[in-house]
């Protein structure tokens, strides 16, 4: 029971004196200056009746005795103490307007950055050094950038960033601000009538461009199209020129049969008779006027065959010749000795 009375009462002591005492305790000492916590990119200025008696700017936990002496006792009650951000800022300004060479309304955005290079300048020199240095910027980008080729505008953005800095470096300087990096980042035309018209042309000259590309398009088309039809008929031709030859090498190897090439020749000649759905007039051999050449084939035929059966069309009684599709080729005659059949025609 004792040991537990005791565990309780060394509990509460600690607690009481880990959460409260502890956190007082400091408190008063603070309030007295004694010491001071310093943060990482922080600077604390002490100022007693209007003089600036100490700056500490270095992170890390400070002695005030051993800084400002006696006068850290009575600091935090007749003086002041200013606590000032050290780290890098950024700021941009949006279309500083300027005009070109050209005369044609710019408007130029700026970006950037600063950090307090002088507490004491910082505090005492300007009423508004963060503003005193915005309104410098962006005088001095007007400044410097009025006047400029439009194409140097548009295109040289590293040089006029640098010009703009170097103007503006040595009076920032003597507010306590120090002007970093500075980078023109958006140069635009302030004219809708003026962006309304590049855009016009944009659009036109992409229309051309594209025009001439798809007319490129259709004349490299059109060339292969001539070349492959050039080729083509050179091909055809050729082919023509050789098929004389393989025709005429190929009825040489028929020709030395005889009966073979009867043949073929009896099987062009009526291919093309049907091919081209032509009428064969037939005379009859008892016929008035008979062709002179068919009486010498009739007469000197020793064929036991007689005459080919004939349908006569129907029509006028007075006509002595029918018109008569060919119902079946007969086989070629056997003429005499002293007659010859004239070639068949080779359509």
């Amino acid at each position: 029971m004792d040991a537990f009375l005791t565990f309780c009462i060394v509990a509460g002591i600690t607690f009481f004196g880990s959460f409260i005492a502890v956190p007082v305790f400091l408190f008063f000492v603070e309030l007295f200056g004694l010491y001071v916590v310093v943060q990482e990119r922080q600077c604390v200025v002490y100022t007693l009746f209007g003089k600036v008696e100490a700056v500490i700017d270095e992170p890390g936990f400070h002695f005030l005795p051993f800084v400002l002496g006696l006068k850290a006792f009575i600091i935090s009650f007749f003086g002041s103490t200013n606590t000032i951000d050290l780290r890098l800022d950024q700021q941009y300004l949006r279309s500083q307007p300027v005009n070109s060479e050209e005369g044609a309304p710019m408007g130029i955005g700026i970006w950037y950055e600063m950090y307090v290079s002088d507490p004491v300048a910082y505090l005492f020199r300007n009423t508004d050094p963060r503003g005193s240095l915005q309104a410098n910027v962006s005088n001095a980008t007007v400044r410097c950038l009025s006047n400029l080729k439009l194409s140097e505008m548009l295109e040289n953005r590293h040089s006029m960033s640098q010009t703009v800095r170097d103007e503006v470096s040595e009076k920032s300087h003597e507010w306590g601000y120090k002007l970093g990096s500075v980078y023109i980042r958006k140069v635009h035309f302030r004219d809708g009538g003026m962006i309304r018209q590049i855009e016009e042309k944009v659009v036109n000259r992409l229309r051309q461009v594209t025009s001439a590309i798809r007319q490129h398009g259709a004349n490299q088309v059109n060339l292969m199209t001539s070349t492959a039809d050039r080729q083509a008929a050179s091909a055809f031709a050729k082919a023509a020129a050789m098929r004389p030859q393989i025709v005429g090498a190929a009825l040489q190897r028929i020709s030395k049969d005889p009966e073979i090439l009867a043949a073929l020749f009896d099987i062009l000649e009526t291919q093309k008779l049907v091919e081209n759905h032509s009428d064969i007039v037939l005379i009859n051999r008892d016929g008035p006027e008979p062709v002179s050449i068919t009486s010498q084939l009739i007469a000197g035929s020793s064929l036991a065959s007689g005459p080919p059966v004939l349908q006569k069309k129907s029509g006028n009684a007075s006509q002595q010749s029918a018109r008569q599709h060919v119902a079946q080729t007969p086989p070629p005659p056997q003429l005499p000795d002293n007659l010859h059949m004239p070639p068949p025609y080779q359509g």
